[in-house]
Formats: C-alpha cells, sequence, structure tokens
C-alpha cells in the first residue's frame, strides 16, 4: 500500500510541528510508521523502529569565535574582517547581549547537564583559521567529557583574499590547523555511531560536493543501520534562496552575491557540477528509503525546516546567538 506522509506545520517554525509516514489503514498504529519526526523550537525528537534505545545529541553551528594571538599576526590581513564580525551578539531566545564563546561555553554546558551522548559540530565554529581559537574550542569541548565530532564550514579554514582556489586553501588550512578539531577523521566524510546510530560528516564548505565523497556517502548509507547526515551548507529545497546551494540550480556566478566581501572567487559560471545534483539526489534516495533519518546543517543563521520528497532536513541557529538543537532519537512508541 502506497504510503502517505503527513506535514503538519502550526503557525512557524519556532512552534511546535511534527512530521510521521504511515499506513493510511491503521492510523491509530504509530509502531507502523517508518519514522516520525517532531519539533518544538530547538527540541527535535526523532522516532524510528530501527532505534534500539534512546540517543541525545547536541548539535552546534556558526559560533564563530574570533580569539586569536600574536600567532596572528601574519594573517591579519586575511582575517581582519571576520575578526570583527560577531563580536558582541544576542541571545536568539532571551535577547540579552551576549558573544559568541560565552554562548558556546553555556551550551557545552547545556549539553553536559542534558546528558548528551555526543555533539556535533556543523563548521563555522571559528571566524577563520585561528590557532587560538582552535585551541579554546578543542580545550572547552574535551573539559564536557562529552564524545565530540566535527565538520568544517565555509569560514573555518577560509583566509580572505588569501591565493589559491577555495579546494586549495581548505585542504591547506583543515591539515594545518583544523586537524585537532577532526581528530584523524577524514574532513571530506566520516561516520561514527554512537549507540547503535551512525552520525555521517560531511565536510561541504566549498558548496561542491568531490567524486570520492559521493562514492563514500553511498557506502556509509548501506543498511538499516539508522543514519543522521551533518554538515555546515544546507542542500537545496525548494521555497529558499541560494545560500541553501548544495544542489541548488541558481547556485551560479550570476547569484554570487557575498564573493567580493569574502575576498574568494565567483562561483562557477556554469553553476554545480554533475556530482553534486548526483549527490543531492542520493541522499533524497536515502531519506525516502529511511535510510537516513534526517539531515542537519547551519550556514544560514536561521533556524528552519524543509520536508522534500521524504527527505527532513534541520538548519540550526547560530551558536554565536545561542542557537542549537537537542536531538533525541527514540524508539517507535
Amino acid at each position: 500500500m502506497r504510503k502517505v506522509l503527513f506535514l503538519v506545520v502550526l503557525a512557524s517554525l519556532c512552534l511546535p510541528f511534527s512530521v510521521c509516514a504511515q499506513t493510511p489503514s491503521r492510523p491509530d498504529l504509530l509502531g507502523h510508521a517508518p519514522i516520525a519526526i517532531s519539533q518544538d523550537g530547538p527540541f527535535v525528537r526523532i522516532y524510528s523502529p530501527e532505534v534500539r534505545e534512546p540517543v541525545r545529541l547536541f548539535v552546534i553551528s556558526d559560533t564563530h569565535l574570533f580569539l586569536s594571538d600574536e600567532r596572528e599576526e601574519p594573517f591579519r590581513d586575511y582575517s581582519k574582517r571576520m575578526a570583527a564580525a560577531y563580536n558582541h551578539t544576542r541571545n536568539i531566545y532571551s535577547r540579552e547581549e551576549t558573544d559568541p564563546e560565552a554562548s558556546f561555553r553555556k551550551t557545552l554546558a547545556l549539553a553536559k547537564e542534558r546528558g548528551a551522548d555526543a555533539i556535533c559540530l556543523l563548521g563555522d565554529i571559528v571566524s577563520y583559521p585561528s590557532e587560538a581559537g582552535i585551541e579554546l574550542a578543542v580545550r572547552l569541548l574535551n573539559e564536557t567529557g562529552i564524545p565530540w565530532f566535527y565538520t568544517t564550514g565555509n569560514h573555518d579554514w577560509h583566509y580572505e583574499g588569501m591565493e589559491g582556489t577555495e579546494i586549495e586553501l581548505r585542504e591547506k588550512w583543515t591539515q594545518e590547523r583544523l586537524a585537532p578539531l577532526y581528530k584523524g577523521y577524514d574532513h571530506l566524510l566520516y561516520s561514527v555511531e554512537v549507540k547503535g546510530v551512525k552520525l555521517i560528516f560531511l565536510d561541504d564548505g566549498v558548496y561542491e560536493i568531490l567524486p570520492e565523497q559521493l562514492a563514500a556517502f553511498k557506502q556509509e548509507a548501506r543498511g538499516k543501520q539508522p543514519k543522521l547526515l551533518f554538515c555546515h551548507i544546507p542542500f537545496y529545497a525548494p521555497g529558499f534562496g541560494v545560500t541553501y546551494g548544495c544542489g541548488n540550480p541558481d547556485w551560479n556566478e550570476a547569484h554570487d552575491r557575498g564573493f567580493r566581501a569574502e575576498r574568494r572567487p565567483k562561483w562557477p559560471a556554469e553553476g554545480h557540477s554533475a556530482v553534486t545534483y548526483d549527490f543531492w539526489k542520493a541522499v533524497g534516495k536515502a531519506c525516502r528509503q529511511h535510510r537516513v533519518l534526517a539531515t542537519f546543517s547551519g550556514h544560514i543563521h536561521k533556524q528552519s525546516f524543509s520536508l522534500v520528497d521524504g527527505w527532513p532536513q534541520f538548519v540550526t541557529n547560530a551558536n554565536a546567538e545561542g542557537g542549537y538543537y537537542e536531538v533525541t532519537l527514540e524508539p517507535m512508541p
């Protein structure tokens, strides 16, 4: 029997909503649904019959730590704009004045208080590859005693105006500065297992997907084991702008508004590679088959949710302003 997807969105994404896929002939038996999702502000619950025990994850993106010291002096021309970009912020919930470091510390303390099984960091944790900023992040994360996993954004490795292609510069600064955050994992794509749930981390910080990433994802997405996909830049979803860039048909030179401020090459005139579109299709297929339960991203600095043909995508508020997701995976009730 054909599955029917019910989506209820109440007033706005700041209010509770739920998503449930189930068989219409048994609408009262949630246990027959392949997946059910609910959200209330930063709290996300995902139910699946493949989940064997509760798993609690804290998802953090876009902290934009700007701390630096004398080691940064040779790079000041490349980091000066981002060093001043998020010095003072307001908490997204209380509207109280804060700053990135205070927000990061508060979120980590909350993860510890709530008994998180893992912390998932989705990029732009630092605003540029500052050694002092990276060291601070690693120290604070280690002090929680909670397992933590990281993938990069479009700023962590980016020194604005530095000569070289984005792929070359990402590789250089990932190896030379961001390695302590990766802890030996392959930055392009890697997976870990937390209480029977596979967490897949993808580096899409240049908006494009490489062939080896597509091949690795297809391998990781096999099987019935419940999985989540984490990355920095959201995937294309109708109704959102070009900054939902991975797979967006409007991602091209004509729609690039940020290249001057970020002092980087323009996006390609021809847009995405065929590999990036193939990756988008592969993720969608994995979500429709419930091999990947949902994807999580940051980058936009604004919480949002999209559902594209059975593919749930969550984007979190910026942690620089106190944003985060607390994601709980539970067995189907």
